[in-house]
């Protein structure tokens, strides 16, 4: 009883969020309420709710969360402070002279926005407003105008620093402590934001390679759809100047930032710190610091945040709960019957998430699936690195499919006038299908997000099982057996020993 009654919270969250409750508390009421029927069914102990104080301590007093205010103000800050329009302007001059020039730079400003705020809404409304007039101007087609700058938008959740990815690595870190536990596993190597962050870089760049390479091939076949823009001879010669102001700084601060992370220089807290203040002090040197805009970003950056870790403090109460009837244990028949192994699991996971990316925002789908699925994942041997990035990939599809893409939401509101929704619909259709595209290619190369985080952290996850090249007598396979059992994680790789070396281990 209580395993079914679990199952039936989902719907249930799902019909409330439609019908129009607020998300946060819309989990945590349906939790109560859940946990309440099964108390009345005998299947729920009320007490595990007294575990909710010491979460909600957590949460307040992890340093590791503290990055997310620092990125978010740090974003806020470019935006307000007009380095982001900046940025665009000039990407938009230095290669709008070619077809398609100026749909590439929106992909490449969109990206180095990511870098920078890692805010979706944000990124989305600055480039709507900035260059949809330029590419309506250009003569682009509406649909290829629409759909480049929602995608672009986007990027913000794959490429780091993505306050996603924040919020992923801390999940999948109490994800992995509990399967390697419950594998037998008492001291599991740590799962770190910046391994997260590492295994995100190359898959954004990836997806930005996928949009660059669309945009040229409609201005191969459809050169009507993207023609070049004509500069004036004022703005030619003003070019190198903008070139070396407006893009060097933000592009400065994003690879210190970044770079101190990867390079395991500072934690991302520090670096968000950094981030937050080389933001404030380039809006100074632009002499865009006032305290009208410095109230305008503290607000901002106070309502972000708000709404998110509420999100995550319902979504805490509905996992809780969801575990108290049992309802992990049915994801986990489930998912290790599935056909296919370990794969076959993973790609039930992302097939539930892609079709609650139509109804639900990321950051409802991440605090309530990951702390379920990802335990189970785990178990049965995917990596948590290479998750979270799938995981992260197929979030960004939420923010562009209907009726719910928040994307299309934020750009229909600033191109009212311009565009119509039809077109909006039409133009992110072709970014889709090159998103699924890029979940496929790191979904089938598993390399492409573990490679840059065994280079740059070690190789934290792979397995310890152990064979032999040549025979072995009963008592050394007795040996090997025993150490393969106490070190094994599920993970296929194996370390091969000749028998001579075996012989002193056994020693």
């Amino acid at each position: 009883m209580g395993p079914t009654i679990a199952l039936l919270m989902f719907p249930a969250a799902i019909i409330s969020v439609l019908i129009g409750y607020p998300v946060a508390f819309t989990l945590a009421g349906i939790s109560i309420i859940f946990a309440c029927i099964g108390y009345f069914f005998g299947v729920f102990d009320p007490s595990l709710l007294t575990a909710l104080p010491v979460r909600y301590f957590g949460i307040m007093t992890n340093e590791v969360l503290v990055a997310v205010p620092l990125f978010v103000f740090m974003g806020v800050m470019l935006e307000r402070s007009k380095i982001s329009e900046e940025l665009l302007t000039t990407m938009s001059e230095l290669l709008g002279g070619i077809r398609g020039g100026l749909g590439i730079s929106v992909i490449i400003v969109g990206a180095l926005i990511a870098a920078s705020t890692g805010i979706v809404g944000a990124t989305v409304v600055t480039m709507g407003l900035l260059s949809l007039p330029v590419m309506t101007k250009a003569g682009y087609s509406p649909s290829l105008s629409s759909g480049t700058i929602c995608a672009s938008g986007t990027l913000g959740q794959i490429i780091p620093p993505s306050t996603v990815l924040i919020f992923m690595a801390e999940i999948l870190q109490g994800a992995n402590q509990k399967a390697q536990l419950e594998m037998g596993n008492f001291s599991p190597e740590p799962l770190s934001v910046g391994q997260l962050f590492a295994g995100a870089m190359i898959p954004g760049l990836i997806l930005v390679g996928l949009y660059i390479t669309w945009v040229i091939t409609l201005a191969i076949i459809k050169p009507e759809t993207c023609p070049p823009i004509k500069l004036s001879t004022q703005q030619k010669k003003q070019l190198p100047r903008k070139v070396v102001f407006a893009l060097f700084p933000p592009l400065l601060l994003i690879i210190l930032v970044l770079g101190s992370i990867l390079t395991g220089f500072a934690t991302p807290t520090e670096s968000a710190s950094v981030g937050a203040i080389g933001a404030t002090a380039l809006a100074g040197i632009k002499k865009k610091l006032s305290y009208k805009n410095l109230k305008e970003v503290m607000r901002s950056t106070l309502l972000i945040n708000s709404m998110v870790f509420i999100i995550l403090l319902g979504a805490s109460v509905f996992s809780l709960v969801f575990r108290g009837l049992n309802g992990e244990e049915v994801v986990y028949n489930l998912l290790s019957n599935v056909p296919g192994g370990k794969e076959g699991a993973l790609l039930v996971v992302m097939l539930a998430v892609f079709f609650l990316g139509f109804f639900l925002d990321t950051f409802e789908i991440i605090f309530i699936t990951v702390p379920i699925a990802a335990p189970v994942l785990i178990r049965l041997g995917v990596d948590p690195i290479y998750l979270g990035v799938l995981i992260g990939m197929n979030l960004q599809t939420s923010f562009l499919t209907p009726p719910f893409g928040f994307s299309l939401f934020y750009l229909r509101g600033v191109a009212n006038k311009i565009l119509k929704t039809i077109d909006i619909y039409r133009g992110v259709l072709p970014f889709v299908a090159l998103q699924l595209i890029g979940i496929l290619i790191v979904f089938n190369f598993p390399s492409i997000a573990t490679w840059l985080p065994d280079i740059l952290f070690g190789n934290s996850f792979d397995s310890s099982i152990i064979t032999i090249d040549e025979n072995i007598t009963a008592n050394e396979k007795e040996v090997l057996d025993n150490f393969n059992n106490l070190f094994k994680t599920n993970s296929p790789k194996e370390f091969i020993f000749p028998l001579d070396n075996f012989e002193s281990l056994v020693d």
